[in-house]
């Protein structure tokens, strides 16, 4: 089986623009407030009343969801299953974690996964970056990938690295 999934947090941030949002209890919105995140409370949540539409519409405005440990576990029952199968279940912050490096955690992850098709694409930068910062995302990007292939360097074929706009370049 040739499948995997793998997360990496690269050392400079590839996403500038990534929007996260923080669902938790009053302590943790009042956080979320003073580090500038968006913030949503369980009353927040409860409003939307398991409504599909409207937790598709939540999901869309944010790329990733941060929630407090304390109602992480009510999240399903109140929201209903719709951000699971959006893919945006958010991640767990603990009472005494510092929220504006989590948030940075979260915008420096990228995902590996490979299904039954053999060709693969994460982010890695953007353009404002320095050329650097750059090499190093790159360099720790595609190790981390060959580190997840059953045989390392030998199951790679090509890499490429690829703007928006412009044309393909072959790395490797």
């Amino acid at each position: 089986d040739k499948r995997f999934v793998g997360n990496l947090v690269l050392p400079y941030v590839p996403r500038e623009r990534f929007s996260i949002c923080v669902l938790g209890d009053a302590a943790t919105c009042a956080n979320a407030k003073t580090a500038n995140v968006p913030h949503m409370a369980v009353e927040d949540l409860k409003k939307l009343n398991k409504n599909k539409k409207l937790v598709k519409k939540m999901c869309a405005q944010h790329d990733a969801f941060l929630a407090s440990e304390s109602i992480i576990k009510t999240i399903p029952r109140v929201v209903g299953p719709h951000m699971n199968r959006a893919g945006k279940f958010p991640s767990a912050i603990a009472q005494g974690d510092d929220l504006k490096d989590k948030v940075a955690e979260v915008q420096s992850t990228v995902k590996f996964q490979l299904k039954k098709v053999l060709c693969m694409g994460t982010c890695i930068g953007h353009v404002d970056m320095e050329v650097d910062d750059l090499r190093r995302n790159a360099n720790t990007a595609i190790s981390f990938l060959v580190s997840l292939l059953k045989k390392n360097w030998q199951n790679m074929k090509t890499a490429y690295i690829k703007s928006t706009m412009g044309p393909s370049q072959q790395i490797y």
